[in-house]
């Protein structure tokens, strides 16, 4: 079955006797076929992030045959990213990704070449890199790099398979402003702008089910092969979102916006996404405490008020003993305000710095002038003051 866009990728030379073997199962299916899969052998494949989504994606690229990866990742492998990556296993921790990404492709595909691309990508490096490739596959998951990626593909004429994953929910999506049928549209067209900083939580601090990757990342991969070969209907102008608790798929249909801006260049990405507020950037300069400064404050006895501001489910997998549990949104509201002492000093923490500050700017303007947060939050007084102390 041809499919609704024309192949992206020309067909290899040939196929070894060894890869007739290794593809068989794919061979044999009249819509791939030697062909598709000499398209396949062929084919260059960029995938941002070898984490939650690259992992699955790679493994199975690898797998699928694609003749050229390349890894876009400046991360070292954590033992918290083990649930959920599973192209990393325990002896990686403390690697690069990237590395150890390229070691489990060589033991699942011997005849795939992997590049890999080990600084941050950046506005300075992405248009470079995009041209190398005939595929993005973007597995990220902050905004401030997926609207790079996005830019970065539309100057350079490429199409890219786009995922995202936050709890028991996934989204994927194919973006290809260039597509030849005149379906073209981008990320611009489905999200203009970013949200406000604070508002969607990443997964570090929302967390993610595992198995979920799996899910997303395998219906990345899908898209990419049916790209590439020319086959079946791809994901360009719907948008699929999956519900891993009610079993259920829903897909939207995305239209170009004839409002989306022309995009022509490249710009700052971070201020775009304004990581933070700049009213928390601004409570924060000058009104930040180090973890070491916070023990100070508790090894002199001072009379101070130590606030957790998130929420019940992480203070029970972690706290810092003496601190009063008050979840962000409800000191963002102003409910929270009554329960908090006059008559001393307030210090915020939630568990890497973001939160808090948010949270900070708000006592600020109620009122609170002397309270301060800790820097690196709960995360930082664990691996700088109590090491006894579990990290999530």
């Amino acid at each position: 079955m041809s499919g609704t866009l024309p192949p992206l990728v020309e067909p290899a030379a040939e196929l070894t006797k060894d890869e007739v073997a290794r593809y068989s199962r794919h061979l044999i299916i009249p819509d791939v076929g030697v062909t598709g899969q000499k398209r396949l052998k062929n084919a260059k494949v960029l995938v941002i992030g070898a984490g939650g989504l690259g992992s699955p994606a790679l493994l199975y690229l690898a797998a699928a045959g694609v003749g050229t990866l390349g890894i876009v990742d400046f991360d070292e492998v954590d033992e918290s990213n083990l649930h959920r990556q599973v192209i990393h296993g325990q002896s990686d921790i403390g690697k690069l990704k990237a590395a150890s990404a390229q070691e489990t492709i060589a033991e699942i595909n011997p005849f795939v070449k992997v590049h890999l691309h080990t600084d941050r990508l950046e506005s300075s490096n992405a248009l470079e890199l995009f041209e190398q490739y005939d595929l993005i596959l973007d597995g990220t998951d902050n905004f401030a790099t997926r609207y790079l990626v996005n830019d970065a593909a539309v100057l350079t004429g490429k199409p890219y398979v786009w995922g995202s994953i936050y709890r028991f929910e996934g989204q994927a999506s194919v973006f290809w402003e260039d597509a030849p049928n005149g379906k073209g549209l981008n990320y611009r067209d489905l999200y203009p702008e970013p949200p406000p900083p604070g508002m969607v939580p990443s997964c570090a601090e929302g967390g993610v089910l595992g198995v979920l990757c799996a899910s997303i990342g395998s219906i990345m991969v899908n898209e990419a092969i049916k790209l590439i070969t020319g086959i079946g209907e791809p994901l360009l102008g719907r948008l699929v979102s999956y519900d891993a608790l009610e079993m259920k798929y829903r897909e939207v249909k995305i239209r170009k916006d004839p409002e989306t801006p022309k995009i022509t260049e490249l710009i700052d990405y971070e201020a775009f996404c304004g990581v933070v507020s700049d009213e928390a950037a601004s409570a924060a300069s000058g009104s930040t405490i180090t973890p070491a400064e916070l023990k100070a404050k508790f090894d002199n006895g001072d009379n101070f008020a130590l606030i957790d501001v998130r929420e019940p489910h992480e203070y029970e997998i972690v706290n810092i003993k003496g601190a009063t549990l008050i979840p962000k949104d409800k000191i963002l509201s102003g409910e929270a305000l009554s329960e908090l002492p006059q008559d001393k000093p307030i210090v915020l923490h939630c568990k890497s710095g973001a939160r808090s500050a948010e949270a900070l700017a708000a006592l600020h303007k109620a009122g609170f002038k002397d309270a301060t947060h800790l820097g690196g939050g709960v995360l930082a007084w664990a691996r700088q003051i109590d090491q006894s102390l579990p990290t999530y």
